[in-house]
């Protein structure tokens, strides 16, 4: 798929960067197969670029870059890299299995950056940049420069940088507000001062937003109307800091107001919402309830007036259908006695594409939890694919579980858990803890031999409802690393204790 519009004035590229600024912020890591599955779901919603990490970054993103590189065919994959020759070259050597490939390079341009951080004069970043771009040209199919912290970078010396960039063979030039400084009518006059300045058709400009300020997404259609013909974006909104343009809300932005911008994506809105519930439960963060165009908020209305309204006319009181970005609100129930057909036609109105595989192993959860549940309901399905998706095999697996207090003033609660692993057999463990939960992590510490230190545990309900399927999110700290892990179940007792062992699991498959 090409990035540069046919028509510039009415196309803006999606380059997105949930998998490498976004993945860069605390809590949000993911591991190489991870970030190809999310890949998928960037590629199926038709974003114009995946920026697939920082190759040079250390082995894991290189191997991330080299994976959905190798994988995606329906995006341009792009690796970021320093304008220093050994990254520059690490990149190339990470995209070379890619259909189409693109190398960003960038190198801080702003006076406080130049002096601070990299300790080099106005001459010396320029000889950096174009040394860089030289140095690979011809070896990707494109390359794009960021002068890193543009928006506090002198006006004159930004058009210098930018001016030397294009004739050493950039075509995509990426104006990065960095630390969230600007604002919609600064940035607008920027972008439209550059775009005079090099009026080239064949040179995109793109904007980069962070969200200290809270103007990310404002600030980004302020570029478009400047001139941008790109705009790089997270789902979600995550990133450094306060985080990145949120790519639903830049999107919708476009679609609805088409006669204010004149714009659009290329993109299938109605994978918005599957994409974002995807990447939540990759990293284990909740999205907010009130979260615009995918919170679980967004389409629902309490208010009297409100709900008068809607039920005579949605226009009312909505800008947009919830199934412009994949939101199903008729939420028929299914039950014991569905079979796989609709099991399958539902989930791919969901967003979810599931192979032949992966729709035996839902349908069969899918089964033990309507045996449990009277009805289950659009979200419980979500979540067991969800669950189907980002889980893998073993090694353990949980029997049966038992947990409650003994009799008398100081009786602890107990917990007994009953363990398979693939290889070595059943093991039966019970122990006392401050709670069930403790005790049956306790147990399963035990059992395993792993023992972690915990960072934070969450249960939520994914559905309505006495006996609504219940998620559990825990993530810990072992041997210096992070891991997130996920379970779900109608007791969320059980729910715990699969997403402790979900993280068990993931550091034996690491070890291997």
């Amino acid at each position: 798929m090409s990035t540069s519009p046919t028509n510039p004035t009415d196309h803006v590229a999606i380059f997105d960067t949930t998998l490498r600024d976004g993945e860069q912020a605390p809590g949000f890591s993911l591991t190489p197969g991870q970030k190809l599955r999310m890949a998928r779901a960037l590629s199926d919603l038709g974003v114009d670029v995946i920026e697939a990490g920082y190759a040079a970054a250390s082995p894991g993103d290189f191997e991330a870059v080299n994976t959905v590189a190798t994988e995606i065919e329906g995006s341009t994959v792009c690796s970021l890299a320093r304008c220093v020759e050994g990254d520059a070259m690490e990149a190339v050597r990470a995209l070379k299995p890619a259909k189409r490939s693109r190398l960003h390079l960038f190198i801080a341009t702003s006076p406080i950056h130049r002096e601070h951080k990299l300790g080099m004069d106005r001459e010396q970043v320029i000889d950096a940049a174009v040394a860089a771009i030289s140095s690979v040209a011809g070896k990707v199919d494109e390359i794009e420069f960021s002068p890193e912290d543009a928006i506090r970078t002198e006006r004159d010396y930004l058009i210098e940088v930018v001016g030397r960039a294009i004739e050493a063979g950039a075509r995509v030039i990426n104006v990065p507000d960095t630390v969230g400084y600007t604002t919609p009518d600064e940035i607008r006059t920027l972008f439209a001062a550059l775009r005079e300045a090099f009026p080239d058709p064949e040179v995109t400009f793109s904007a980069h937003c962070h969200d200290d300020l809270g103007m990310a997404t404002a600030n980004s259609l302020a570029a478009i109307e400047g001139g941008a013909r790109q705009v790089e974006c997270t789902i979600n909104g995550i990133g450094e800091r306060a985080g990145n343009c949120a790519l639903e809300e830049l999107v919708m932005a476009l679609k609805v107001r088409n006669d204010r911008f004149g714009v659009s994506s290329r993109l299938d809105t109605t994978r918005l919402y599957s994409a974002s519930r995807l990447l939540s439960s990759l990293t284990g963060q909740q999205t907010p309830r009130n979260k615009a165009i995918v919170g679980r908020n967004a389409f629902l209305h309490e208010s009297g007036i409100h709900q008068h309204g809607v039920l005579k006319n949605r226009q009312t009181y909505e800008i947009m259908k919830p199934e412009d970005v994949g939101v199903s609100l008729d939420n028929l129930v299914l039950g014991k006695h569905s079979g796989r057909a609709a099991i399958l036609a539902r989930a791919k109105r969901l967003g979810y594409e599931l192979g032949d595989n992966q729709l035996t192993s839902v349908f069969h959860s899918f089964k033990q939890l309507a045996d449990k549940k009277r009805e289950v309901f659009d979200a419980d399905l979500e979540a067991l694919i969800l669950g189907e998706t980002i889980g893998q095999p073993g090694p353990w697996r949980i029997l049966g579980l038992h947990t409650g207090t003994g009799y008398g003033g100081d009786a602890k609660p107990y917990a007994a858990i009953e363990l398979a692993h693939v290889e070595d057999g059943e093991f039966r463990e019970a122990g006392e803890g401050d709670g069930p939960i403790d005790a049956l992590f306790q147990a399963i510490e035990r059992i395993t031999g792993v023992e972690l230190e915990l960072e934070d545990f969450a249960v939520r309900s994914v559905s309505s409802g006495e006996d609504a399927l219940g998620e559990a999110d825990v993530h810990v700290r072992y041997e210096g690393e992070t891991y997130h892990g996920r379970g779900v179940d109608t007791d969320i007792v059980a729910a715990g204790a699969a997403a402790y062992l979900d993280v068990i699991n993931r550091i034996e498959r690491s070890k291997k």
